[in-house]
């Protein structure tokens, strides 16, 4: 009888309870090697190569691309090819799932063997008999060490992320989700890459000149792969009982008189989402933040008046930031609200908020307290174009102390930016407007900036708030 091995998805970063499939380097019916890659996975931090920890014929795959796989969930069973190299048993293979599962996102009912938990149909998926999950682990079992997949040792090194060749293409993994966000079809992108390797730089160039679109290689492959893609979700009837395609829609009905708008009775025609990635894990956050931050915001405006020449807004309000928590530590500080227990911190670490089609990010900016301007600068934009393309380590994405939300280079004067926790503000930066301002012997045109400060009234006062606030602007305000 032939042995058959589950493999269950490992937490892949930081206790993260999910993962999105970008792209299977394997199908039902291949054979796979040890540590060869089975599967690229975006969680809400990175994008990463998943290897196989078998060799053997590979007999079922959990979802397809863009489906959501449960931490713990089964994620794809093996026959075991015994004349090919296998982990010696009770080999340390570094993954590790913590807890099993409770309840599947969007089911009912608790069960640890749900595979898919969001398809691009928009709804859970049920678990089948196909795939069963392992037996739990044994008591006693070695506590999970964090991000740890493949063949790898729990340690303290640095772990770089390689490129891998799936389809015949040498490329990173967040290349590969890149490609497939924009629609660029990665087997006909041309490769400037070093020993072939599709970058970023191409996938992206080659989405600005059309030249190779995904839509013309799917059209080739014919009907077949019609199934398996994403794009092949069901659409929404419209009213009429089939689909009307954008320009086919019109101000006038068919007779020459105004359309009207369906009753409140007709349900939505329009196709639900299912959060993925980011946006799912942004979602857990700001639900998690509401429930246990208690936020109060005050605001002002930062007269900008007597700068002299040109200056770096971003590199100001870093410095400022800086002075302010120097003056008023109780606001550059961690509370944990269970135990009512509050973190000073000596250094200042600011949570840059950045926005991505993808969803939120906000890396850290590390001891903004010492950089000079040229500093926050160079640092600010090494971590956006790490954003960009999601080649940001994870480590980078927390434990800053404070945070800042520059909305105002979009739209807005002021907020009521969200506290995440055990951070206890936020300061954010409206946009820059020319304000009439009163002055001793008349009135005057001044540039201002509004200013936002949301802090957990648990953790500090509201004079400790405005005091703070005062120093902070007061920064602002000095010429240079």
């Amino acid at each position: 009888m032939a042995d058959t091995k589950s493999f269950k998805l490992p937490d892949l970063g930081e206790g993260l309870p999910d993962a999105t499939i970008v792209e299977w380097a394997v199908k039902v019916g291949d054979t796979i090697r040890l540590d060869e890659p089975l599967v690229s996975m975006e969680t809400a931090k990175a994008v990463v190569d998943v290897p196989s920890p078998f060799s053997g014929k590979v007999l079922k795959l959990a979802g397809a691309a863009g489906d959501v796989i449960e931490t713990g969930a089964v994620l794809a069973e093996f026959e075991i090819d015994p004349n090919l190299p296998q982990r010696a048993e009770g080999q340390d293979t570094g993954h590790h799932h913590g807890p099993t599962p409770g309840k599947g996102v969007g089911s009912q009912d608790p069960a640890p063997d749900h595979r898919v938990v969001a398809s691009s149909e928009g709804g859970a998926i049920e678990a089948t008999d196909e795939i069963q999950p392992e037996a739990k682990s044994e008591p006693g079992a070695r506590a999970d060490s964090g991000t740890v997949v493949g063949a790898m040792q729990s340690s303290d090194a640095v772990l770089t992320e390689q490129a891998s060749s799936v389809g015949g293409v040498m490329a990173m993994p967040a290349v590969r989700a890149m490609a497939r966000k924009l629609k660029v079809d990665i087997t006909r992108v041309r490769a400037t890459g070093s020993d072939g390797v599709v970058t970023m730089a191409d996938v992206k160039q080659a989405a600005a000149d059309g030249s190779a679109p995904m839509g013309a290689a799917r059209a080739a492959g014919g009907e077949g792969n019609a199934a398996s893609s994403p794009s092949s979700a069901l659409q929404a009837p419209s009213p009429a009982g089939g689909r009307r395609d954008a320009d086919q829609r019109t101000a006038m009905s068919a007779s020459g008189k105004p359309m009207r708008t369906q009753p409140p009775s007709v349900s939505a025609s329009g196709q639900p989402e299912q959060l993925k990635g980011v946006r799912r894990n942004m979602a857990r956050v700001m639900a998690d933040a509401h429930a246990k931050v208690v936020p109060t915001t005050l605001v002002d405006d930062a007269d900008l008046h007597g700068w002299i020449g040109k200056q770096d807004i971003t590199a100001r309000l870093v410095r400022a930031i800086c002075a302010a928590c120097k003056a008023v530590p109780a606001l550059n500080a961690w509370f944990d609200g269970d135990k009512l227990v509050r973190t000073m911190h000596p250094q200042v670490d600011i949570g840059i908020a950045v926005d991505t089609d993808d969803g939120l990010f906000v890396p850290a900016l590390r001891n903004a307290d010492v950089l000079d301007a040229a500093g926050v600068r160079s640092a600010i934009q090494r971590l956006r174009a790490q954003v960009e393309d999601r080649s940001i380590p994870a480590s980078e994405l927390s434990g800053y102390t404070i945070s800042l939300s520059n909305f105002g280079m979009f739209a807005g004067r002021y907020a009521t930016p969200v506290v995440v926790p055990p951070t206890v503000a936020i300061i954010g930066a409206g946009k820059l407007s020319q304000d009439v301002v009163a002055v001793m012997g008349g009135i005057e045109v001044h540039r201002r900036m509004p200013i936002s400060l949301t802090f957990d009234h648990r953790a500090c006062t509201g004079g400790e708030a405005a005091r703070f606030l005062r120093t902070l602007l007061d920064d602002l305000a000095l010429p240079n």
